[in-house]
């Protein structure tokens, strides 16, 4: 596995412990972003180095999480049915950053839409759902800290899948081996991703996704 590991209890040391933050492994100009299927997209992907085949369907939207953790969560330690292979997929910060610079969230935010309809047409016109949802520590229990994750549907969709993706790994053995550890409440052997606040460039990135300043938590 080609990724950065730190001790839990060394990770929550390094990172903000409520707010709005994207939490992220980078290497240089790149970015990870995971995601769970089952095997049969999980082959493909791995395979090919990109989604497709005819089990993956650009019809529907597609859910990127930055935060290991927020995966952990959702896929339940790759133990939930149609999300036991988990993928890290590195795709450049700048790709990325377009992704963010198109996001509307789920649901209505009066700062940032001013209206219900000005939310409603921000919908309609874009591809890219955002969500900040509780952070969750390695049982699931809520966090103060928030995590993002975003829905990528239609063309974005279909240049993420394709065009955009530099390397695909299946961390599943990894993700089941600490999942392991849990369940053994073994934390303090518990090893996760190293990951930092992602400082976003794009100004209009960072209007769109709500983020907070690390100074004022």
């Amino acid at each position: 596995m080609r990724l950065k590991t730190i001790a839990y209890p060394n990770y929550e040391k390094a990172i903000p412990q409520k707010g709005q933050h994207i939490l992220a492994q980078c290497s240089g100009e790149n970015i990870i972003v995971y995601q769970a299927f089952n095997p049969r997209i999980a082959n493909y992907a791995v395979a090919n180095q990109q989604f497709g085949g005819e089990h993956y369907r650009f019809s529907r939207m597609s859910w990127i999480k930055p935060n290991f953790l927020w995966m952990m969560y959702r896929c339940g330690w790759a133990e939930k049915e149609a999300q036991k292979r988990v993928l890290a997929i590195e795709i450049s910060k700048a790709n990325f950053e377009k992704i963010l610079e198109g996001a509307v969230f789920s649901a209505y935010k009066q700062e940032i839409y001013q209206t219900q309809e000005n939310w409603k047409a921000a919908l309609e016109n874009s591809s890219v759902r955002l969500q900040w949802d509780p952070d969750h520590d390695p049982y699931g229990a809520k966090l103060d800290r928030r995590a993002v994750q975003l829905g990528l549907r239609g063309d974005i969709l279909k240049t993420f899948a394709t065009d955009w993706i530099i390397s695909i790994q299946d961390i599943t053995n990894f993700v089941l081996e600490q999942g392991a550890k849990v369940k053994e409440k073994q934390l303090e052997d518990l090893l996760v991703m190293e990951e930092a606040v992602y400082a976003v460039k794009s100004e209009k990135a960072r209007q769109a996704v709500g983020l907070d300043r690390l100074e004022d938590i």
